[in-house]
C-alpha cells in the first residue's frame, strides 16, 4: 500500500470541482436534498398524541436531551424519524459482534467479496427493521399515557409510524453513501447535531450576558476546553504512523529497477468517529430501558451510569471501556496484519529489519495495537473531560454531552471532506485521460 506523492488538492481547486464537475456537484445536491428531506420528516409529528403534557414531561430529561442529540430534535417533538438512524447504528453494532464471532459471517465478509457485503448489508437491514420495530414498541407504550385514543390501538400506530420512519431514514442514508457524497448514517447524525446544538448555544450566551462576571468566567472556560477539545480531535483523526518498507530490486527485460522506498501509514485512531457513535449508542440502553419498563434495578443502573448521577467515574470508566472496545473491535476489522504481511511478501516488498511473513504480521499487530491504545485513550479523554469541567462549573447548558457531539461533528466534518478531496483527485485524472 504505497501513498502517492501527488499534492492533494487545493481549497481552490475543490471548491472550483464543486462547482464545475457535473459528477461531483450532482452528489453534493444530492445529499444536500436528501438531508433537508429527512430534517422536514423530523418536524412531522406522530398524531393522536396530547403535545403540551408530554413536552412538559420531558423538558429536564438528560436521557430526551441525548437521544435528540442523534434524532434532531425528533424524539422530543415525537415526529416520525423520531427514532432517526439509531436503529441502523445499533444494528450494525450487532451484526459486526456477530461476524467477529460467528465463522459463517466473517467467511461473507472477508472471502465473498462484494457479493458477500451485500449480503451482511441486507442482515443488517433486517435487524435494523426488528431493532427499530422494539424500540419503537418501547416509545409507544412509554407515551401512551399522553395518548388522546384507546392505548392498544394507539400503540399499534405509533409502532408502525415510527418504525416506517426508520427504515425510511436508513434508506435515506444508503442512498447518501451511494448516490451522495459517502458517509451516509455519519452524516444525518451530522446534520442532526448541528440542528441541535444551536439551541445549546444560545443558551450558553445568554447565560453569559447575566452581567454576572463568575458566571461569565465559567463561560468562557468552557468555551476555551472545547477550543482545546478540538484540537485534541484534529490530532487524532489525522496522526498516522508510517512504518518504512522498501520494495526489492527487480529486472524487466534488460532494465534494473532500483530499490524504492515508501512507507505504510497506520492511522492513531482506525475506527474514525464510529467508536465514540457505537460508545453512546451503548451508553443510553440502560436509561432508555428504565425509562420504558420502569424497573427498579434498571433506573439504579441508569442513574450510576449517567454523567450527571452520584457515582460520575462509574460512567466516565464504562464510557473510556467502550470506547476502548470498540477502538480495538474496528482497528482488527480494517487492517488485517497477516494479509498486510501476505501483500508485502507479493509484492517483493519488506519492513527494514524485520524478516517477511510471520515476523512482519507480528510486528504490525504490536505498533497496531499500541496506536489503538493511544488513540482510544486519548479519544475517551477528549469525550470525558468536557463533560467533568462542565459539571466541575456548575455550566450545564450542554446537559453533559458537549463534548460527544463536538467530536462527532469534527470527526465526521473531516471524513467528509476527506471524501470530497477523493472526488476531486479522480475529477482530476479523468480530466489528464481526456
Amino acid at each position: 500500500m504505497d501513498v502517492s506523492r501527488e499534492k492533494a488538492p487545493t481549497a481552490q481547486e475543490t471548491f472550483m470541482q464543486m462547482a464545475q464537475a457535473a459528477g461531483l456537484r450532482g452528489r453534493i445536491l444530492v445529499t444536500i436534498g436528501l438531508l433537508i428531506l429527512v430534517r422536514l420528516g423530523v418536524h412531522l409529528p406522530v398524531p393522536g398524541i396530547d403535545r403540551v403534557a408530554f413536552a412538559q414531561n420531558v423538558q429536564n430529561s438528560p436521557l430526551i436531551g441525548f437521544l435528540d442529540l442523534f434524532s434532531g430534535g425528533g424524539l422530543s417533538a415525537l415526529g416520525i424519524f423520531a427514532l432517526g438512524i439509531l436503529p441502523y447504528i445499533n444494528a450494525s453494532i450487532i451484526v459486526q459482534l456477530l461476524t467477529a464471532a460467528l465463522p459463517s459471517l466473517e467467511d461473507l465478509q472477508k472471502n465473498e467479496g462484494e457479493a458477500g457485503r451485500r449480503k451482511i448489508s441486507q442482515i443488517t437491514r433486517y435487524v435494523s427493521l426488528g431493532w427499530a420495530i422494539l424500540q419503537s414498541i418501547g416509545i409507544a407504550i412509554w407515551v401512551s399515557p399522553f395518548a388522546q385514543s384507546p392505548a392498544p390501538l394507539f400503540i399499534a400506530q405509533t409502532a408502525l409510524a415510527l418504525t416506517a420512519g426508520s427504515m425510511f431514514v436508513m434508506w435515506v442514508s444508503e442512498l447518501v453513501t451511494e448516490r451522495g457524497i459517502g458517509n451516509g448514517a455519519s452524516l444525518l447524525i451530522f446534520i442532526n447535531i448541528v440542528s441541535v446544538l444551536p439551541r445549546s448555544l444560545g443558551q450558553t450566551f445568554e447565560l453569559a450576558q447575566s452581567g454576572d462576571t463568575q458566571v461569565v468566567g465559567r463561560v468562557v472556560v468552557l468555551l476555551l476546553v472545547f477550543l482545546v477539545t478540538i484540537v485534541g480531535i484534529v490530532f487524532v483523526q489525522e496522526g498516522t504512523r508510517r512504518i518504512p518498507i522498501i520494495s526489492a530490486r527487480r529486472q524487466v527485460g534488460r532494465k534494473v529497477y532500483r530499490e524504492s522506498r515508501s512507507y505504510l501509514p497506520l492511522r492513531l485512531n482506525q475506527g474514525g468517529v464510529m467508536p465514540i457513535i457505537f460508545a453512546s449508542s451503548v451508553l443510553i440502553v440502560p436509561s432508555f430501558l428504565a425509562q420504558s419498563l420502569n424497573n427498579p434495578f434498571l433506573v439504579q443502573v441508569a442513574n450510576v451510569l449517567s454523567p450527571n448521577g452520584p457515582a460520575p467515574w462509574a460512567y466516565a470508566l464504562f464510557y473510556l471501556t467502550l470506547i476502548l472496545f470498540f477502538s480495538y473491535f474496528y482497528a482488527s476489522l480494517i487492517v488485517n496484519p497477516v494479509d498486510m504481511s501476505q501483500n508485502l511478501k507479493k509484492m517483493g516488498a519488506s519492513i527494514p529489519g524485520i524478516r517477511p511473513g510471520q515476523k512482519t504480521s507480528d510486528y504490525v499487530e504490536k505498533v497496531l495495537n499500541r496506536l489503538t491504545f493511544l488513540g482510544a485513550i486519548f479519544l475517551g479523554l477528549v469525550a470525558i473531560v468536557p463533560t467533568a469541567v462542565e459539571s466541575a462549573i456548575g455550566v450545564q447548558t450542554f446537559r453533559g454531552f458537549g463534548a460527544t457531539s463536538l467530536l462527532i461533528l469534527v470527526g465526521v466534518a473531516i471524513e467528509t471532506a476527506k471524501q470530497i478531496q477523493t472526488y476531486v483527485i479522480s475529477q482530476r485524472y479523468e480530466g489528464m485521460v481526456k
